[in-house]
C-alpha cells in the first residue's frame, strides 16, 4: 500500500476512532483497577476478528498474517490507565467519575491501538508473521509493563520489537519527535520520613519540629540536580506531597513526604538516589531527629533502538525524507526537514512521512507514522530494503 492509501484508510476511521476516545475519557479507571476499559477493548477486538487473552486488566491480541514472507512478530503497545485528577466541567464526553480522569492521554493511545488492530485485522493477507496489540495497565503506577514483560506475555510468538508512542500537546499534528537511545526518562517513587519529636507550640525546645527539619530536607532535594548533575545530562526531581501536623499549636513529631526521580541514565538516576538518601538521613540527624528513605518503584529509562540499515535523528525532531524520495511530496503529508548535525536514511526504498491527524478539541495529536516501503505500516516501522 501506498502511503496515500493508508491515510485515506486512516481518516475513514476517524468518525469510530473520535467516538472510541471520547467513550473512554469518560470512563477513567486507576492502574489495576481499568476492568470495565479492559472490557470494552476485548469487545472491540472481538468484533474486529481478532483473538485475545487477559491477564487481570492486561489484554494482549493478536493478528495473524496470511501472506507470504517470514514469521516474525512485531508488537505494538498502549497504555489505558487514567490519573486521580478531576477534570473541569463542560464537555459533552468529560469524565463520568469524579476525581478520575484521562489527563494524560492513554484514552487516545488506546484509540489509536484499537484503530492499528482493525487495519491490520483488514489486511492480513498484505503480511506474514503475527502482529501483537499490548493494552499495558497501570502504566502511571507500580509497573504494569514490568508484570505482563514477566507473565510471558510478549512470548508465544516472541515480540522482535515493540513499538509505543505518546501524544505530545506541544507538537503540531503531523509533527513527530524521536531520537535514537533514550527517549523517557527513568520513573522513580521516593516515599520520605522525617521524625522529630512532637511538644506544645509554647516550649519547642522541649521537642524537635519534624515540619522544620522537613523544610530542610526540601531545599537540600531541590539542590541534587542543579549541583550534582552535569548540564549535559538529564534529571529532574519533584516533591509532590507533603503531609505532616495535627494542630496549629502543636509542633509535628512526624512529616511524610512523596518525590518522583526522573533521569535518562540509570547510572545517574542510582547516584542521585544514594544522594537523596544521605540528605534523607543526615538533615533530620543533625538537629536530633532521623529520616528514612523509601524506593518503592525504579523504572529504567525507556530507549529506541534501531536495526543496523535504519538511522534516525541524534535529537528529537521531525523526519525528513531521504533524497531519492523528496520529490514525492503529498498535500496529506508533512515533510520536515532535521536540525543540521540530524542524519536520514541513505537508502531510496525508505520514505519517513508525519500523516496530518484530526485534531479532537484541538488538544490531542494522534498522527502515525508510515514508512513506504512494503508492507507499510500506520506506525513506526524498522524498515530496511527486501
Amino acid at each position: 500500500m501506498k502511503p496515500e492509501e493508508i491515510l485515506a484508510e486512516a481518516k475513514s476511521m476517524q468518525t469510530w476512532l473520535v467516538e472510541t476516545r471520547r467513550h473512554l475519557h469518560a470512563r477513567p479507571e486507576l492502574g489495576r483497577q481499568e476492568f470495565e476499559t479492559a472490557n470494552f477493548i476485548e469487545s472491540t477486538l472481538r468484533e474486529l476478528g481478532i483473538r485475545s487473552k487477559r491477564l487481570d486488566t492486561a489484554v494482549v491480541g493478536h493478528v495473524v498474517g496470511t501472506g507470504p514472507g517470514r514469521e516474525g512478530c512485531v508488537a505494538f503497545r498502549a497504555d489505558i490507565d487514567a490519573l486521580p485528577v478531576t477534570e473541569p466541567a463542560g464537555l459533552p464526553f468529560q469524565s463520568l467519575r469524579p476525581g478520575l480522569m484521562h489527563a494524560c492521554g492513554h484514552d487516545a493511545h488506546t484509540a489509536i491501538l484499537l484503530g492499528v488492530a482493525s487495519f491490520f485485522a483488514r489486511h492480513r493477507t498484505d503480511f506474514s508473521g503475527t502482529v501483537k496489540l499490548l493494552f499495558q495497565p497501570d502504566e502511571e503506577g507500580e509497573g504494569g509493563a514490568d508484570i505482563m514483560v514477566r507473565a510471558g506475555l510478549l512470548e508465544d510468538p516472541h515480540a522482535e520489537r515493540v513499538f509505543g508512542l505518546h501524544v505530545q500537546p506541544y507538537l503540531e499534528v503531523g509533527e513527530i519527535e524521536t531520537r535514537k537511545g533514550p527517549l523517557n526518562g527513568s520513573s522513580t517513587s521516593l516515599g520520605i520520613t522525617v521524625r522529630g519529636s512532637s511538644s506544645h507550640g509554647a516550649y519547642p525546645e522541649k521537642g524537635i519540629d519534624a515540619i522544620l527539619l522537613a523544610a530542610h530536607v526540601v531545599l537540600a532535594l531541590n539542590e541534587l540536580v542543579s549541583r550534582y548533575v552535569s548540564p549535559l545530562d538529564s534529571a529532574v526531581l519533584t516533591i509532590g506531597t507533603i503531609n505532616g501536623g495535627s494542630r496549629s499549636n502543636i509542633i509535628a513529631g512526624e512529616v511524610s513526604m512523596k518525590a518522583t526521580l526522573r533521569s535518562a541514565d540509570d547510572g545517574l538516576r542510582d547516584s542521585l538516589i544514594a544522594r537523596a538518601r544521605a540528605i534523607v538521613e543526615g538533615i533530620p540527624a543533625a538537629f536530633g531527629g532521623s529520616g528514612s528513605l523509601e524506593v518503592s518503584t525504579a523504572t529504567p529509562a525507556s530507549s529506541t533502538t534501531t536495526p543496523r540499515s535504519t538511522s534516525w535523528p541524534r535529537r528529537p525532531g521531525s523526519f525528513s525524507a531521504p533524497p531519492a524520495c523528496a520529490g514525492r511530496k503529498s498535500p496529506a503529508w508533512e515533510w520536515r526537514t532535521f536540525p543540521s548535525s540530524s542524519r536520514t536514511d541513505p537508502e531510496p526504498s525508505i520514505t519517513w512521512a508525519a500523516a496530518r491527524a484530526p485534531r479532537d478539541r484541538g488538544r490531542c495529536s494522534t498522527a502515525p507514522i508510515s514508512c513506504s516501503t512494503k508492507p507499510a505500516w500506520p506506525l513506526a516501522w524498522p524498515c530496511r530494503r527486501g
